[in-house]
């Protein structure tokens, strides 16, 4: 019951981002939904895609799939003011708890297949930001994860050590779950950015 409360959570600030980036975009209502959506889910088909798990299996998430089209349909009718208010002041927290839960549903799926260390990485950085990859690019522009920012690299610590044989029960995942949500704040609080250089 806790780990489906943090995928819908999860799902909710995703669907949120996506749809947010469409409205500052001015797109159309469709463009909206679509651009909600792709960020919500878009990472989990990328995993998939990568692990060999059959991309139908997206449709078994019916639920989640209402709630994230329950949060699309929201924030169209919701007022510019109230909005901006409280994604101001909550935006970043719900989606360090998205990041968190995504990533490390991506590390046990890759996990359970037997994969390598190196593949649930991979899964729990994909599951974690590939939505908001595909959203910045539907939305012509550049990745903000892949821009300086400290935030997949959170991601692929938790597949890291679920890769590497991290304890599973619910409480270990929590503790882990926890700690990821609180790095990836601490982060954005001191300003942390990865090395970065230019070429001129």
């Amino acid at each position: 019951m806790t780990w489906e409360i943090l995928n819908i959570i999860g799902t909710i600030a995703f669907a949120a981002s996506g749809a947010l980036v469409a409205l500052e975009e001015e797109f159309d209502f469709l463009g909206v939904i679509v651009l909600g959506l792709a960020t919500a889910f878009g990472g989990g088909i990328i995993r998939n895609l990568l692990i060999g798990v059959p991309i139908p299996s997206i449709w078994e998430q019916d639920k989640l799939i209402m709630v994230a089209i329950g949060t699309i349909l929201i924030l169209f009718v919701l007022p510019a003011g109230w909005i901006n208010y409280y994604w101001e002041k909550w935006g970043n927290f719900f989606d360090a708890i998205g990041l968190a839960a995504f990533a490390i549903q991506g590390a046990l799926f890759a996990e359970s297949m037997g994969l390598p260390f190196i593949a649930a990485m991979v899964a729990a950085a994909m599951t974690g930001t590939g939505g908001g990859i595909i959203r910045d690019l539907l939305a012509r522009r550049k990745p903000t994860v892949l821009q300086k920012e400290v935030y997949a690299v959170w991601a692929m610590m938790a597949g890291l050590l679920i890769g590497l044989g991290y304890p599973q029960g619910l409480t270990p995942l929590m503790i882990l779950f926890g700690f990821i949500v609180f790095l990836r704040m601490l982060s954005l609080r001191m300003g942390w950015k990865l090395p970065y250089r230019t070429l001129s």
